[in-house]
């Protein structure tokens, strides 16, 4: 078997895997089973993957890795508020949902079953994207386009309701990616502006 057809093996087997993870969980989940669905023997597993928890480590830290990278390419862009920044990130983390909503599935509810140190550097990444966004909140309360508000509170709110996107999210709907995710950060940032705030409704 060359090179490359390991390699697409390989991917073949964490795509099953990811639609296993995600129908049955990670734990209910078995070599036996990836390998009935696959239509292998349970023993030829071992020659593509060291185990099961190998699946889901690449999926979990590649999952992290493209949320990062999208919100790494905003940083470099000009913009005029922090308001802005926050909806084009809201946009880039609903886009990479989008994309495989499977692998995002098992990346938000099965991640809790890595081992050390591979949990550990997760919870650490998982931080350290939150601090991305607060850090957001931070410079738009400190210019006054926020209310004076719990960051961390605010993010955790934005990013729950982000990542109930894959239950309802179906490709190919009236909507893309993108324009979900600037709907949705219309409806996420206005509470928290200071300008939308009135005691006065327009008639």
């Amino acid at each position: 078997m060359s090179k490359q057809e390991k390699i697409s093996r390989k991917r073949q087997l964490e795509l099953t895997a990811t639609q296993l993870f995600k129908e049955k969980g990670y734990t209910a989940s078995s070599m036996r089973d990836l390998a009935n669905e696959v239509g292998i023997e349970a023993a030829s597993l071992y020659s593509h993957i060291k185990s099961k928890e190998e699946i889901l480590r690449n999926i979990c830290f590649r999952m992290a890795d493209e949320f990062f990278a999208a919100i790494n390419a905003i940083d470099n862009e000009p913009m005029n508020s922090m308001a802005e920044k926050l909806e084009k990130y809201i946009v880039a983390h609903t886009e990479v949902i989008a994309h495989d909503t499977a692998a995002t599935l098992v990346f938000i509810n099965e991640w809790k079953h890595l081992s050390e140190p591979h949990y550990s550097n997760f919870v650490d990444q998982r931080h350290r994207y939150e601090k991305r966004f607060i850090e957001i909140l931070k410079a738009g309360i400190k210019r006054k386009e926020f209310l004076p508000i719990d960051e961390k509170f605010v993010v955790l709110t934005i990013l729950s309701s982000l990542n109930w996107i894959p239950h309802w999210y179906k490709p190919g709907g009236k909507m893309s990616p993108e324009e979900i995710g600037r709907q949705l950060s219309r409806m996420l940032i206005d509470g928290i502006k200071t300008g939308h705030r009135t005691g006065t409704r327009q008639h």
